[in-house]
């Protein structure tokens, strides 16, 4: 039997894969026996910074792109998420709680599955590591004394609010440009609301300071607060930026705070782009000062935490075995991929290369004219400031970057990504 530890979006994705092919595998999970400061679920698969996967766009954006490759490889999250997604314009959003329950019960329905739930303490001679950046502080120091102390930044989650709170009088529904189905609630803001707002932000009381100083924030999770104090407008240009939104009158907003649906049900909402390391009294204070959230009950509050992750490219390979171990496999956020969609890809990439490797088979990387190959060979590259990786059009082979039109050089990309994914499907007998 093959031991997973860690029964997040990598963990539950490679568990899938290897039970789909035969494979008897031990899922491993410390929930409930104790949570990580960012879980309070005790289903698997457990998203906790946003219900957002971001963008569906599978021929415009690299992430949408990230996650046809999975389909087509028969991921269980994008399976998961087709049946719990919530409107959100373009972005694949759903229901956190139902995409949870979802993969939980499609892991405790296959009988190759057995799911365990205890505290892993020693780093194991083989299977697949998918504990996250929030490794238990055992297993942590375990893997610190095998491979050397890990890295670390700082990554942040947003306020969510109950919908019955919101002053639906002073918002609007809209969608930038017109694009979706009228998705997000917008929340506008007056000059003098927005510069209000924003000092307000910048002068409140945060949990923590000194990190800050540090540099050590994670780009794509910067807090609002710290975007707030590169100078007056960069909201304006950014989180709360009006672009593509007009009011009745056909005018602009000044500036607009959008909220997005938390769960199907629409009871409640996510405050779009608003991660945030405020203490909690002063985020309901000023997230407060937005004329539609006046009154707003927060149902939870943005936290920050630190993210653990590996130094990966003197420790893995771009299969994700070990280099000193060719039979222990690491998967999720800490091999170096950020991001929901590109840890739970990692795990399945990991899935398949040990089922290659249990059957007597070379481990093969996908090409790195894909997404899933490109990032399998980011975190394995020499490095000297090797940081977290989001999907993106950067990391592919040959950008066709002769082609001058963005939209045109996109599409091709994707073309061909998908037509490699489907020789390297082939290439695995799938």
């Amino acid at each position: 039997m093959i031991g997973i530890v860690g029964a997040g979006l990598a963990g539950c994705e490679a568990a899938h894969f290897l039970a789909k092919h035969g494979v008897e595998v031990e899922l491993i999970d410390m929930k409930p026996l104790k949570f990580s400061p960012a879980h309070t679920s005790a289903d698997l698969c457990e998203l906790v910074c946003s219900n957002s996967l971001k963008s569906d766009d599978v021929y415009g954006n690299a992430c949408g792109l990230l996650k046809e490759e999975m389909r087509r490889l028969g991921s269980v999250t994008m399976e998961a998420a087709a049946c719990s997604r919530v409107p959100a314009g373009g972005a694949l959003a759903v229901d956190r709680e139902a995409f949870s329950s979802l993969v939980t019960k499609r892991l405790s329905s296959l009988k190759n599955v057995h799911i365990s739930h205890k505290i892993v303490e020693e780093l194991p001679k083989s299977g697949i590591i998918a504990t996250g950046p929030l490794t238990d502080e055992r297993l942590a120091e375990s893997i610190s004394d095998e491979y050397g102390g890990g890295l670390h930044f700082y990554d942040a989650s947003a306020p969510i609010v109950s919908a019955e709170s919101v002053d639906f009088s002073k918002t609007f529904t809209q969608d930038r440009y017109g694009r979706g189905t009228g998705d997000y609630l917008n929340c506008p803001m007056t000059r003098e609301e927005y510069e209000r707002f924003v000092f307000e932000l910048i002068h409140a009381e945060r949990a923590t300071l000194h990190d800050f100083e540090k540099g050590e924030i994670f780009e794509g999770c910067m807090p609002v607060e710290v975007m707030a104090a590169r100078g007056r407008d960069t909201l304006r240009f950014g989180t709360l930026k009006p672009v593509g939104l007009t009011l009745e009158d056909g005018t602009r907003p000044y500036a607009v705070l959008q909220l997005r649906r938390e769960n199907a049900a629409g009871t409640s909402y996510n405050l779009v782009g608003c991660q945030t390391n405020l203490k909690f009294g002063e985020q309901r204070r000023v997230f407060s000062l937005v004329p539609a959230l006046r009154n707003a009950e927060f149902l939870r509050y943005g936290v920050m935490h630190r993210n653990t992750f590996l130094q990966s490219p003197d420790i893995l390979n771009a299969d994700f075995s070990a280099k000193n171990n060719p039979m222990l496999f690491f998967a999720g956020q800490m091999t170096g991929v950020e991001g929901y969609v590109e840890s739970a890809a990692s795990g399945l990439l990991a899935g398949i290369q040990l089922w290659r490797r249990l059957n007597g088979r070379e481990t093969v990387v996908p090409p790195s004219t894909t997404v899933m190959g490109a990032l399998s060979r980011y975190i394995a590259t020499p490095n000297r400031d090797f940081q977290p990786m989001n999907a993106n059009y950067g990391v592919l082979e040959g950008g066709f970057y002769e082609v001058r039109d963005k939209g045109e050089r996109r599409r091709l990309l994707a073309e061909r990504a998908l037509a490699e994914i489907e020789k390297y499907r082939e290439t695995l007998a799938l």
